[in-house]
């Protein structure tokens, strides 16, 4: 039986291009880009051309882009590192962003070093409230806001324009996580008002274990990781070359093939809305899942209540389709989705994250409602 994959939003496989940049610079360059000789400056001009590449996608600075192991890591020193910088004692983030960075800013309330930690409201597609949002910024000190492009359960889009202008309103600095984004749609820091970006390749064709933070260039902070020199004294380490020669070709691809797999893939997710609709009885939808409104990759499906609601991605599973997902957080439990819990879902239905890229096809999706028909049938009350 072939599998049919429908989680890329957790990971995308690598695009041939990719492994072939990277068995290439396996193959071909070995020293170290720290070491002075000839073998280690090949080796580090090869780590600065991905850097230009990455950068001038952006419209940054090479000078803005620093590589990281992935999103996780370049969420964190964005946090830390610019609330330590500007010594901020007030962050606004929401309660459907990712735990990298839920996660950091609570930590960093836990232990002092801010003070106050705010959520701004979302409604119950996971939209951001921007007048709320303004008013948190208006009565409170200086802040720190991390808030997400697109949420990568629900799909939601915040509009990054707006917030960056209300941020430069109240001099506020401005982190967005950008994983879900990044390479699916175009980012013109020049034009955006944002401080921060961060990027992980494994969303989009790359390598895992590899990513960048784009750090305007009007901010300085320290590093994240001590130990060494290595991108200009902000993280230390030997760099792993081999993913950011991945990271920056598959940037390029995306980039390149934007606008028709852009094309493609929404048509994929429109046409498994409409399936699911005519097929399964009271099926529904988490999140926005218009195209202007919505992560193009993603459309998460809530499903009929059922006292089997686990045995849902079981059973697709084991019926060949690799998918996600989850539900909202009953009461007295922390287990489930902390975005589901804050958008309002009934915790009685269950609901499962279908993603999509350019290597799905429609005729995958028919097989899935036949498959999800089946199950439904099995499981639901």
């Amino acid at each position: 039986m072939e599998r049919i994959y429908l989680d890329n939003a957790a990971t995308t496989p690598l695009d041939p291009e990719v492994i072939t940049e990277m068995t290439d610079v396996m193959q071909r360059y070995y020293g170290n880009p720290s070491s002075i000789h000839a073998q280690g400056r090949e080796v580090r001009t090869l780590i600065e051309k991905a850097r230009k590449t990455v950068a001038g996608l952006l419209n940054a600075a090479p000078a803005e882009i620093f590589f990281t192991s992935g999103g996780t890591e370049a969420d964190n020193t964005a946090i830390r590192g610019g609330i330590a910088a500007f010594n901020l004692r007030h962050a606004i983030t929401s309660r459907i962003e990712h735990h990298a960075v839920e996660h950091t800013l609570t930590a960093l309330l836990q232990q002092g070093v801010i003070d106050k930690l705010s959520f701004v409201d979302v409604d119950d597609k996971g939209n951001i409230d921007y007048r709320h949002l303004e008013e948190l910024l208006r009565d409170n000190e200086r802040s720190f806001v991390s808030l997400m492009h697109a949420n990568n359960e629900i799909g939601t889009l915040t509009d990054i324009d707006r917030v960056g202008e209300l941020c430069s309103q109240y001099h506020a600095i401005y982190h967005c996580d950008t994983v879900q984004t990044m390479g699916h749609y175009p980012h013109d820091v020049r034009r955006l008002k944002v401080h921060f970006l961060a990027c992980s390749a494994h969303k989009l064709h790359g390598p895992k274990g590899a990513g960048f933070i784009y750090i305007n260039h009007d901010i300085k902070i320290g590093p994240m990781i001590f130990g060494g020199a290595q991108e200009r004294n902000m993280r230390g380490g030997t760099e792993n070359v081999y993913g950011i020669a991945g990271l920056a070709k598959a940037l390029q691809l995306a980039y390149r093939d934007m606008d028709l797999h852009q094309n493609y893939i929404q048509g994929l997710k429109d046409y498994l809305k409409t399936r699911l609709l005519a097929e399964i009885p009271d099926v529904q939808f988490n999140g926005e899942t218009d195209a202007d409104k919505s992560l193009y990759t993603v459309l998460n499906v809530s499903f009929p209540p059922s006292d089997m609601a686990d045995m849902l991605l079981f059973n697709l599973d084991i019926n060949g389709v690799s998918a996600s997902g989850g539900s909202a957080c009953s009461s007295g439990s922390n287990i489930g989705s902390h975005v589901l819990t804050a958008i309002g879902t009934d915790p009685e239905r269950p609901s499962v994250r279908f993603s999509f890229s350019k290597y799905n096809t429609r005729d995958e999706l028919d097989q899935v409602v036949e498959k999800i028909k089946q199950i439904v049938s099995m499981v639901v009350n």
